[in-house]
């Protein structure tokens, strides 16, 4: 692959995103919570979503989510990222560029959102994804040594360190794309939930479960599914009202299940995975009463739960997409970065076919986290 896109590896750096849990919760954190988020996937049934009923949709995509996702994924065998000739890293490029126009193929309307300046809260967390990195890279470099090259790309993977200046390249090239970004002034999850309950976009798409926290209607998963031999492959989509009508609880108990299993503004309670902080949850006890048998501080946890129920966001209109800069797209990955001219034509072309699907409008939420039911996943409903 590197040689057919004129691409070299280069060394990682340190620090990346990763969800830290209490110890006795380890068992619910991964290597890759960062693109996962909330161990949710225990107690939340996800419905297969064909790529025709989100065509002609309007998401908004998490961007630091799905880049981290790249910058693990986008590697060499031995775990090193690509970069160009000058050394430069492309994974985030990569990534960027062939979800986008394959998103734009299916009809998909991707609206990109970049986290802001992260709650107060976070600031232990990411000093433990810190330490975890530095950590991560020792073990890679000793399985290197012990010509253990599984082991050095998985290690590699939790090393990957998104910089500033990497994620406006993104936004760049998003640009010349024609996608419309939005700079959160806070947690990207949190805008890209309040646009989708606005109206401003059908959905939200992440890995992560921390949206239906911030009051997304809808949640979309699995956005780099692909078909494979004539088979629609889809994505995933939660919907919120659905999801809380299965569980039987309401959407502030649903915050208290995620502060009980652990965000990324606090460990959690003590042994409490997301199947025991929902039995606990659905005996309704109160709010401060759940947290008292869990062994929680109370003013800690109030503080975590106003992050998830008044988060900080910005009003924004309905996104603008404009058309294709075929020559700035080129100059960027081509001219600048040695991607292959002929793959990147393709890929334009391939994004131009979807731009014939007429866009649908999204539904405006009159409540928060409160959204009107489709009719059915391609219903007339959006």
């Amino acid at each position: 692959m590197e040689e057919a896109l004129g691409l070299r590896p280069t060394a990682p750096g340190i620090g990346a995103v990763r969800r830290r849990r209490a110890k006795v919760n380890d068992k619910y954190w991964s290597p890759l919570s960062a693109a996962v988020g909330l161990p949710f996937k225990e107690i939340v049934q996800a419905e297969q979503l064909p790529w025709s009923a989100l065509a002609g949709r309007s998401v908004a995509v998490d961007g630091y989510n799905a880049i981290y996702q790249f910058l693990a994924t986008v590697r060499q065998a031995d775990g090193e990222p690509f970069s160009d000739a000058r050394g430069r890293p492309t994974s985030h490029l990569m990534g960027v560029f062939y979800r986008t126009t394959s998103l734009l193929g299916e009809g998909v309307r991707p609206v990109w959102v970049f986290d802001g300046r992260p709650p107060d809260l976070k600031a232990g967390t990411l000093r433990a994804r810190f330490h975890a990195k530095e950590r991560a890279e020792e073990q890679r470099q000793e399985a290197l040594a012990a010509g253990d090259m599984e082991t050095a790309r998985r290690k590699a993977a939790q090393t990957s360190r998104l910089t500033p200046s990497m994620a406006e390249e993104a936004i760049g090239l998003l640009a010349a794309l024609g996608i419309p970004t939005v700079r959160a002034p806070s947690e990207g999850e949190a805008q890209a939930a309040r646009m989708a309950a606005a109206g401003a976009v059908w959905a939200c798409a992440s890995e992560d479960y921390d949206g239906l926290l911030f009051g997304a209607p809808r949640l979309v998963r699995g956005l780099a599914a692909r078909r494979s031999k004539g088979v629609d492959a889809g994505a995933q989509l939660i919907d919120r009202d659905r999801l809380l009508a299965t569980l039987g609880i309401d959407g502030d108990e649903l915050i208290l299940i995620g502060i009980l299993v652990g965000t990324d503004f606090n460990e959690g309670a003590v042994g409490y995975g997301p199947k025991k902080a929902l039995k606990l949850v659905k005996e309704h006890l109160g709010w401060e009463a759940t947290v008292g048998r869990a062994g929680l501080d109370p003013k800690e946890v109030a503080d975590v739960a106003e992050i998830f129920r008044r988060p900080d966001t910005i009003d924004t209109p309905v996104p603008e997409f404009g058309p294709i800069d075929d020559e700035a797209v080129l100059r960027s990955l081509v001219d600048d970065h040695g991607f292959s001219e002929e793959r990147v034509r393709s890929a334009i072309d391939r994004a131009r076919r979807g731009s014939r699907i007429v866009p649908r409008p999204a539904p405006a939420v009159a409540t928060r986290g409160r959204q009107t039911l489709l009719d059915g996943f391609g219903g007339t409903a959006a």
